[in-house]
């Protein structure tokens, strides 16, 4: 997954200013940036996102300056080849191609840039892609051209307002995964406990379903509250929640299934549960317990792309 939410919001902030977009369209061997990655570079010099990691960012900036005065778009190619290759190259031994594209008609329309955050607003994906002969970018998929998947953030909506949660909430913005409290009890759900973090105190199913999620979202039921999270589970299973995971022993879990079958989930909803939540480390205590969920949410997320 790409982590280009920054260079999407930059671009409609810097709107009606000349800009150009470089995007890595190909990587081989140890890349630093994978795929699809944007750097966006304003007239005046300021740039937002990556492409390199800084190993071959001051030559693109020169290329991009060459676009904005009216060069077409065209694809650079940087590795370890050539004797500068410290100076302009990847010193990590991997090799990529980025294309540099005008912000606009002749390149990357800067409309597409409102057509994925408004997307991405809904909880659901965009697919562009891009001719590297000509440089022009267009909406849907197109054979023979680069593709690009732009997905929502990731988001962890935890049920619950517990202990384990106020440290799985930490965890999840350690990894730029925005975190959302959700529990109808006031006395639990307080910013004290939970300082910074997005708090919502309506009843989970509402919650859940008014956020539209989708693959790059997370459900995690943590209150032990059937009442709390069985609502909860039923909302996520039935949207394409990218993960979705219910705190609980093997035994509770067992009965959880039970009822949730009577309310009409079939086997393979219900086989999208991570149940008891998170990978198996042997996790003790609060902390450790998040830990091993963070995990299994990240395995998850991972293994649909």
């Amino acid at each position: 997954m790409n982590d280009n939410g920054a260079v999407i919001r930059k671009a409609i902030e810097w709107r009606g200013a000349p800009m150009a977009l470089a995007t890595v369209v190909s990587t081989w061997g140890s890349a630093p940036r994978p795929r699809g990655s944007h750097m966006l570079v304003h007239q005046d010099g300021r740039l937002e996102g990556s492409i390199s990691g800084g190993c071959v960012e001051t030559d693109v900036l020169q290329r991009a300056a060459e676009v904005i005065a009216g060069r077409p778009g065209h694809v650079e190619r940087y590795g370890v080849a050539d004797g500068d290759a410290w100076e302009v190259g990847l010193p990590c031994g991997g090799e990529i191609q980025v294309l540099v594209q005008p912000v606009g008609d002749e390149g990357f329309a800067p409309m597409l840039f409102d057509r994925i955050a408004t997307e991405s607003a809904r909880g659901r994906a965009l697919t562009l892609s891009t001719d590297l002969e000509s440089g022009l970018t267009q909406e849907g998929e197109g054979e023979g051209r680069f593709i690009n998947r732009y997905d929502p953030p990731r988001q962890l909506l935890i049920v619950g307002a517990v202990q384990i949660a106020q440290s799985l909430a930490a965890l999840a913005q350690a990894i730029d995964v925005a975190p959302v409290i959700i529990d109808p009890r006031g006395r639990f759900l307080t910013a004290e406990r939970f300082p910074g973090i997005e708090l919502d105190d309506r009843w989970p199913d509402e919650a859940i379903a008014t956020r539209h999620p989708g693959e790059s979202t997370a459900v995690v039921t943590l209150s032990h509250d059937i009442k709390i999270d069985d609502p909860a589970l039923l909302a996520a299973l039935n949207a394409p929640t990218g993960y979705v995971a219910a705190l609980g022993s093997r035994r509770s879990h067992a009965a959880r299934l039970d009822r949730l079958a009577m309310q009409g989930m079939k086997p393979a909803d219900l086989a999208r549960i991570d149940g008891p939540a998170g990978l198996d480390i042997g996790a003790t205590g609060a902390a450790e317990i998040a830990l091993s969920i963070c995990a299994g949410m990240i395995a998850g997320f991972n293994a649909k792309r």
